[in-house]
């Protein structure tokens, strides 16, 4: 039976940075890429006699979540935005309520924009290898 539900807890540990826990905004998806080799999706991908050519290329995993910006004693933004900066990426955990726990290497990738109002970051994490299941 399929079980899904909140991402719970992301966790960081930068060798620089230190480590810290992030919690994903309640109720919201999360998205996973698990990142490896993928397939090129071309329908033109044939030869002659109609044969699938087949271009394969690696894809860096990812994932996707908003998460509280705790403003008032830990600046969230500040944080992510200090892990996207770095050339050195973090080691990275990823805890849902049905007990699955993934983990990999990377950082904080595209625009990082707090919302004041509705004080949620919305967080997408990537990197190279896999993302894996612990």
């Amino acid at each position: 039976m399929p079980t899904g539900g909140d991402l719970i807890e992301v966790t960081w540990n930068h060798p620089t940075l230190g480590s810290g826990v992030i919690f994903p905004k309640a109720g919201e998806a999360s998205n996973y890429d698990l990142g490896g080799f993928r397939s090129a999706d071309d329908a033109q991908m044939v030869d002659g006699g109609g044969n699938m050519i087949d271009q394969i290329s690696q894809a860096r995993w990812s994932m996707e979540v908003p998460v509280a910006w705790e403003q008032a004693d830990q600046n969230t933004l500040k944080e992510l935005n200090d892990l996207a900066g770095s050339p050195v990426q973090a080691d990275w955990t990823f805890t849902n309520a049905n007990g699955t726990v993934y983990q990999g290497k990377g950082k904080p990738v595209g625009d990082l924009v707090g919302d004041g109002f509705a004080s949620n970051i919305p967080l997408k994490v990537a990197g190279g290898g896999l993302l894996r299941r612990l």
